[in-house]
């Protein structure tokens, strides 16, 4: 590798984009064209990023296997800012084996770290956990201990666990320090905003109040039966309930949580469980029904007992019901939820994201857009959605992944 090329990719690594610029700009020769396309993509000029760096992959072809896996990791991390979640996850497994076989560790772990964030992107925590416990921080540069504190620390956080959060972004902060690099320091500051704001509310009792994400973790363990509304189970302690499939029976649990102790009359329910103006035989009968199902959901935390005036809930060991509610009630929180991270979104990538179908995202992205909470720029496979500012709340428990102690 010639001297201009070796000092272009040591400006890139001190964040000197420009600088590397200067030194590669005329260039056509394939390690040219990759370092130019990595200063595009820090710049924010993805696109042409793309295009310069699938023509340095194609120029070093298979005789210099190294040089292309480097620019498919690129292209890979591209693809994870720009949240194109299509392309093909195989290839940066297949570009980081590679590395590895070549004894190319600083890379290999890039693209590991790239991996993991794209499996906590999508909620798939203890596959991200099982990469990044393959990698020993402590000898990498400091822009790549950065990068594996933040993916460590947003899988604390959607674990709930927020000590081990603030100290990941702790060493993250310090890291990022050390590397100098603006963006870096930027991109850490934004993660520990999340434990600075308000991520839930809390309803009982006829209080209700908001939450910060460590407050969340400790009503968690508090001991109450928690009806929370976020991931739609019902908890008392170790015992999870999840109601996700069944909105009808969520929406009876919640209704007897916000009247707890006292009961609910069955005009109520029936007008919170299936929108029923007023209560005919037909509701009535459904409405027990419903109630024989929760009970048999709930029977090892609660019971449901029969009233004269209609309903009560009744835990078996909690002394406490409360509700833990999102800071901001959305019929398409989890949509929202992604998109307040700022970042520009495909309908089809929050699709994959969410583990819905593409129409059934795209008619809520419609619905959303028509309330002006979304907006959408470019054309066909181009179209990507963002939310006009960011909702003063953080998105953690409306994200996919397992439960706490699940």
């Amino acid at each position: 590798m010639d001297s201009m090329i070796t000092a272009a990719a040591r400006l890139l690594a001190t964040g000197d984009l420009l600088g590397a610029l200067k030194r590669v700009a005329l260039r056509s020769d394939a390690p040219a064209l990759a370092l130019r396309g990595i200063a595009m993509a820090q710049l924010g000029d993805l696109p042409r990023a793309k295009v310069l760096l699938k023509t340095a992959a194609r120029g070093f072809g298979a005789k210099e296997p190294v040089a292309r896996a480097r620019c498919l990791v690129a292209e890979a991390e591209i693809a994870l800012v720009s949240r194109d979640l299509t392309w093909p996850a195989k290839t940066l497994t297949a570009a980081r084996e590679v590395l590895e076989a070549h004894d190319d560790r600083l890379n290999a772990a890039h693209a590991r770290h790239l991996e993991a964030r794209r499996l906590l992107l999508i909620g798939h925590l203890d596959e991200a956990e099982g990469l990044l416990a393959q990698v020993d921080p402590a000898p990498l540069p400091p822009s790549l201990r950065t990068a594996h504190e933040l993916v460590v620390g947003g899988i604390a956080i959607r674990r709930l666990r927020t000590n081990a959060a603030r100290a990941a972004l702790r060493r993250a902060e310090n890291a990022a320090r050390e590397a100098g690099i603006p963006a870096l320091e930027a991109e850490v500051e934004a993660a520990s905003q999340v434990l600075k704001t308000p991520a839930a509310r809390l309803i009982g009792q006829g209080d209700e109040r908001f939450l910060l994400l460590e407050e969340v973790e400790a009503v968690l363990t508090s001991g109450a039966l928690v009806v929370d509304a976020c991931r739609y189970v019902v908890r008392d302690g170790d015992e999870l309930v999840s109601l996700t499939t069944r909105p009808v029976l969520f929406a009876l649990a919640r209704a007897l949580a916000q009247n707890w102790p006292g009961d609910v009359s069955r005009n109520a329910l029936v007008a919170r469980a299936f929108r029923a103006k007023e209560a005919d035989e037909s509701h009535r009968a459904r409405l027990r029904v419903e109630i024989g199902r929760l009970r048999g959901e709930l029977h090892r935390i609660a019971d449901v007992d029969a009233t004269k005036g209609g309903f009560v809930l009744a835990p078996r060991r909690a002394n406490e019901v409360v509700i833990l509610a999102p800071p901001v009630e959305e019929q398409n929180g989890e949509i929202i939820a992604f998109l307040a991270d700022g970042e520009a979104w495909s309908s089809s990538a929050l699709a994959i994201a969410i583990g819905a179908s593409p129409r059934t995202v795209q008619r809520a992205l419609d619905a959303l857009a028509e309330t002006g909470k979304v907006q959408s720029f470019g054309r066909g496979p181009a179209r990507r959605w963002t939310i006009p500012s960011l909702p003063g709340f953080p998105s953690t428990l409306l994200l996919p992944g397992p439960l706490p102690n699940d």
